[in-house]
């Protein structure tokens, strides 16, 4: 079953692994370090943000199941 999963996903998984590591590499490198900018200024939520974005780009290459 989970197996399945991962065969029928793993291109948006890959996203958001990618993404993962994208937005805290943006949060090491670019980042806002005097804590005004909501979103840069915390490597978590850099991270989750750029996961989010990962995900949802990467999943615009998987392929729709005929019939549904």
């Amino acid at each position: 079953m989970v197996a399945s999963y991962l065969k029928k996903n793993w291109i948006t998984i890959l996203g958001v692994v990618i993404g993962s590591a994208g937005g805290f590499l943006y949060w090491r490198f670019v980042g806002c370090s005097s804590g005004s900018c909501p979103i840069t200024s915390s490597p978590v939520i850099s991270a989750v943000w750029g996961a989010i974005l990962g995900g949802l780009l990467f999943s615009l290459f998987t392929k729709k199941e005929e019939g549904k």
